[in-house]
């Protein structure tokens, strides 16, 4: 079941891609969250889409937000895929036990083995104030998110 607007986040602790333990309550109190799961790293939407964030960067990641990628790759993978595209920003591995995480939010598609792709916006005391989930297929709109931001 989908983690629902109102309610808090579930709470987590994962590795990025240098290997460095990442927690969401770690940001309680002085981030606002913005919690993105994609499928795959090195696939065309998903890689669209983290672009889209490098390159308007300043608006997921500062004084007041935090950008947090959830995929169900490898540490190992993410790291490659990071240095790749030039991403400073955590991507999360929510590879063992797999896809933990993912279900946690209600965003892990049992029948292709990874996460759909879910947005979750949580403000500093981790309550979840906006989401949106799109099909494997379908990129989101960054845009939405500012809106959502600028909303808190």
């Amino acid at each position: 079941m989908q983690v629902e607007v109102g309610t808090k986040a579930p709470d987590f602790e994962l590795r990025n891609q240098h290997g460095e333990s990442v927690s969401l309550s770690g940001f309680r109190g002085e981030k606002n969250v913005v919690l993105l799961f994609y499928p795959f790293a090195f696939t065309g939407v998903c890689t669209g889409e983290l672009c889209a964030l490098r390159d308007e960067l300043p608006h997921f990641v500062n004084e007041d937000v935090q950008l947090l990628a959830v995929s169900n790759d490898s540490p190992f993978s993410l790291r490659v895929f990071a240095e790749q595209e030039g991403f400073d920003y955590p991507l999360l591995s929510d590879f063992w036990p797999h896809g933990r995480v993912s279900r946690e939010y209600g965003v892990f598609d049992e029948e292709k083995g990874c996460a759909v792709r879910g947005t979750f916006i949580l403000d500093k005391e981790g309550v979840v104030r906006w989401t949106v989930i799109n099909g494997l297929p379908d990129a989101r709109d960054l845009n939405e998110y500012v809106q959502a931001l600028k909303s808190l």
